[in-house]
């Protein structure tokens, strides 16, 4: 696939430098998206454990006076995750329209799909329902 500069009058074929300048850099913001999708996944799961770690030490009789609870501390994991996946999501997208927009020839990238997968998993989880759901499985 050759790649094409978009100037003002007519398309002009690139170099085979450009073009792989070009697919570097479009790889180098694919593995930074596939980084942040592991960080929010991290959290999101680093969350749900937490939570069911604290709560199986509460319903072992010690009950303690904290600012924040396990259920607190999960919500604001779970949601450090998916407002950052969120976040990166944007950031990515922005890119890669900005480097597109010069070229020809564009390709869709499964790092979004999987954030997108990611994201709406853990919009759906059980956090309002004290995650029962989570209970369930453990």
């Amino acid at each position: 696939m050759r790649m094409v500069l978009l100037t003002a009058h007519d398309p002009i074929m690139l170099d085979t430098s450009t073009h792989l300048a070009f697919e570097r850099t479009r790889a180098a913001y694919e593995r930074t998206m596939m980084s942040w999708i592991r960080t929010a996944t991290s959290l999101i799961t680093f969350g749900f454990s937490i939570y069911k770690f604290l709560q199986l030490d509460t319903q072992a009789g010690t009950r303690r006076n904290h600012l924040i609870g396990p259920r607190e501390f999960a919500l604001l994991l779970v949601s450090i995750g998916l407002v950052s996946l969120l976040l990166a999501t944007l950031e990515y997208r922005q890119n890669i329209r900005a480097l597109g927009a010069q070229y020809v020839g564009k390709q869709r990238s499964l790092a979004v799909v999987v954030a997108s997968l990611i994201s709406n998993c853990g919009n759906r989880c059980p956090l309002r329902d004290d995650f029962s759901a989570v209970a369930r499985f453990a």
